[in-house]
């Protein structure tokens, strides 16, 4: 048995061995998922979405492979794809399920929500 300053050593050693060994499995198991999570769609996926109080309507264009919404970057999960627009200052958020299209916008005034439904077709 060791005793002293080379146990401290040893056992900070260990320390840090089970650290890195825990984050790797905890990067490899993300890494699986984001994996699982991708195939489930490829490629691009043009969606239309309604203004329901005006009646516009108009195409986003999602790309699952890059993750990206009209060219910005997104997070896409089963659930929801969100992101932000940088041209409205908009934070945007489709529900996967309902085709629900939220964007937050901030402003001086506090901000604003916009809501429209995008077709759900595509979506899952």
């Amino acid at each position: 048995m060791v005793y002293g300053p080379a146990q401290s050593d040893v056992d900070a050693i260990m320390f840090r061995s089970r650290i890195l060994a825990a984050g790797a499995a905890v990067f490899m198991a993300g890494l699986a998922v984001s994996m699982t999570d991708a195939g489930a769609q490829q490629g691009e996926t043009a969606i239309t979405c309604t203004n329901p109080v005006s009646g516009a309507s108009w195409q986003i264009m999602i790309d699952y492979r890059n993750a990206t919404v009209d060219s910005y970057r997104a997070n896409i999960s089963k659930a929801e794809i969100s992101w932000f627009d940088p041209k409205d200052g908009g934070n945007y958020t489709l529900d996967r399920k309902s085709g629900a299209l939220t964007a937050s916008v901030a402003s001086s005034t506090g901000g604003y929500f916009r809501r429209s439904q995008c077709s759900v077709e595509k979506l899952r």
